[in-house]
């Protein structure tokens, strides 16, 4: 990983990104529209208490937040709540109480395909490439809610990913466990997003594909794009973190810079092994 993870973001190339403005949509609450609303960071699940169906609450008054440019990382024990926090922001379990903000909107009501087209790009943990079809194909179909010439940004993915240009060919699914999250994040790139969703995007990869992934990473922040991500790797992702939360059975335990959470006495016997 580069040396110094926190230098100089939010210099590059910001027309894979897409942050002029915000939406159109009217003053109507409560039936699948979002309504403009003032203030506050450039993404954010405020206070989000909810659970899956007709079940108990996993989150419990749970606030998770990310500004432009910044990398937002999530981080707990198993089971503290945290790719379901993540979940509630994409829209993907009903909130009982709490609300979803972005980009000057209160998009709580709005389904995750209508997130989709306001602004967010989500890369789940699991299941988020097509194994069948190439990369290139992969990268076409990140773009469905796109009308424009998307060739350009396809570049920039490759410039980014250099290796997904040389198997651009080949079938996802004979990439190897590093490369297929390569290809999931720059399917979810070709949107060209307002802010990118990472759900464990080091999961099951070795220590070096992992650092390798942090680094690129960080050169999509230095776009711009605001990162909210969940991480098992809880010490290495606070490493790069502008911002950390650490989540205990559903609830907001510890928030802070990376360097904050890193050097916390507790935080570091609790959660980061000492």
């Amino acid at each position: 990983m580069s040396s110094d993870p926190y230098s100089d973001r939010g210099n590059a190339d910001k027309s894979i990104t897409n942050l002029d403005g915000i939406g159109s949509a009217q003053p109507v609450k409560g039936d699948g529209s979002a309504y403009p609303v003032d203030g506050g960071p450039f993404l954010i699940g405020d206070t989000m208490t909810g659970g899956y169906g007709a079940g108990p609450d996993i989150l419990h008054d749970c606030t998770i937040a990310v500004e432009r440019g910044e990398i937002a990382v999530i981080v707990g024990p198993n089971g503290a709540g945290k790719s379901t926090g993540m979940k509630a922001v994409f829209g993907m379990l009903n909130l009982r109480q709490g609300h979803v903000r972005l980009d000057g909107e209160d998009i709580t009501k709005l389904s995750p395909q209508a997130r989709v087209a306001k602004g967010m790009g989500f890369v789940p943990q699991t299941s988020n490439i097509f194994t069948s079809m190439t990369v290139e194909e992969n990268l076409e179909m990140g773009a469905f809610i796109r009308k424009d010439d998307i060739r350009g940004t396809m570049e920039q993915i490759y410039d980014l990913f250099p290796i997904l240009r040389d198997k651009r060919k080949q079938p996802a699914g004979e990439l190897s466990g590093g490369q297929r999250q390569q290809v999931a994040v720059g399917r979810a790139l070709m949107t060209k997003p307002k802010v990118l969703m990472l759900d464990e995007p080091t999961a099951g990869v070795s220590p070096i594909v992992m650092d390798e992934l942090f680094d690129r990473i960080i050169e999509v922040a230095r776009t711009g794009i605001p990162i909210l991500m969940v991480e098992q790797n809880a010490r290495q992702a606070l490493e790069i973190a502008d911002k950390g939360y650490v989540l205990v059975q559903g609830r907001n335990a510890f928030t802070g810079t990376g360097k904050e959470l890193l050097n916390d006495p507790e935080v570091r016997k609790s959660f980061l092994g000492g």
